[in-house]
């Protein structure tokens, strides 16, 4: 069965990089979630370019927003399959595209989680500087990685590519299909052009905890790693470093976090934050600094978030989140958001 990663995307470093936690008092002053943009369905993935144009992933397709007088979202990436995919034990979430990330030429990937696993794809597309002025079908991307089918590396083949990160001359996704590896997949870049989609790292064999989600790179170029665990297993996510290169674990690190769904790098300060969906308990869920102190990370709580599910910046330092949100009785509008926090 599929996890949060099956629910519903992009330490610092390793133990030898310690970074001094902000004070309580300056993170409450500075980091008030502003909502810049509502109505959104069940949103998944979220990335800045930059043109500071924010692209969006939720199953109604990709967004772009651009936050403004009056900015509205538009759809940039549409036409995925209906119905979707679902995600879920307890309450179900219909998903579609998951997560997203920007390539240095204006290429977004796109990594999906609408179709069944061993057919699902990461899709990559061309997009301009500023706000699309229409939408692309998912059938016009300028190139199609995977499906992954099912093989000796994994038994069901590989889905829900729930994070995307770009680095270290390759693009790597989070894969939840096959339970027992874990996989984050790897597809090469050389001389622009991407290569194949294969399995690449098995967190599971790794770390003996499920669920590889969250995805991004540190400042020193380790490939980083949240490892969501069980829905029902409150405070055993994992924050985790691997060589970029050989795929081999250099550190993991309990958090005592419930869901870890995101990660990202200030580009500013260098300090790692994390959104905790916190699907046992989602009163507990939020956007974290995590910092690590030898062999322990110490979180610190930012802001309290309605299932944060991804998380980014911009080149300014400002902080973007999206949450799935919680809808009213009887209320048809969808409650997912957009939340700008300024100051981290």
């Amino acid at each position: 069965m599929k996890r949060f990663a099956q629910t519903c995307c992009a330490a610092l470093a390793t133990a030898l990089l310690v970074v001094s936690p902000v004070s309580a008092q300056k993170a409450k002053k500075s980091s008030k979630p502003q909502t810049i943009a509502s109505g959104l369905d069940n949103p998944s993935g979220v990335v800045v370019n930059k043109g500071g144009v924010i692209y969006i992933a939720s199953h109604a397709g990709v967004l772009a927003y651009k936050p403004g007088k009056g900015a509205k979202t538009v759809t940039a990436i549409g036409s995925y399959p209906n119905p979707t995919d679902i995600y879920g034990k307890g309450p179900k979430y219909n998903i579609g595209p998951l997560g997203v990330a920007l390539l240095d030429d204006g290429r977004l990937v796109v990594g999906d989680g609408s179709r069944a696993d061993g057919d699902e794809l990461v899709r990559v597309y061309k997009v301009g500087d500023g706000v699309p002025t229409s939408a692309q079908k998912e059938a016009d991307a300028v190139q199609t990685l995977g499906p992954i089918k099912a093989s000796e590396l994994s038994a069901k083949g590989e889905g829900n590519f729930y994070g995307v990160a770009i680095g270290a001359g390759a693009i790597f996704v989070t894969c939840n299909g096959d339970d027992t590896q874990g996989w984050v997949s790897k597809a090469e870049i050389k001389d622009g052009k991407i290569g194949e989609l294969k399995p690449t790292i098995a967190t599971k064999k790794a770390t003996e905890v499920d669920a590889p989600v969250a995805i991004t790179f540190s400042p020193k170029g380790d490939l980083v790693v949240g490892q969501m665990g069980e829905m029902a297993v409150p405070g055993d996510s994992l924050l985790t470093f691997y060589d970029a290169k050989t795929g081999k674990l250099k550190a993991k690190y309990e958090t005592g976090l419930n869901d870890i769904a995101g990660l990202a790098y200030s580009p500013k300060t260098g300090k790692l934050y994390a959104v905790d969906f916190s699907w046992s308990d989602t009163t507990k869920g939020g956007v974290f600094e995590l910092t690590i102190d030898g062999k322990a990370v110490k979180t610190n709580k930012i802001a309290s978030l309605d299932k944060p599910a991804a998380i980014a910046f911009d080149s300014k330092g400002d902080c973007y989140v999206v949450q799935f949100g919680t809808a009213k009785e009887g209320d048809k509008k969808s409650p997912g958001s957009l939340v700008r926090i300024k100051g981290l």
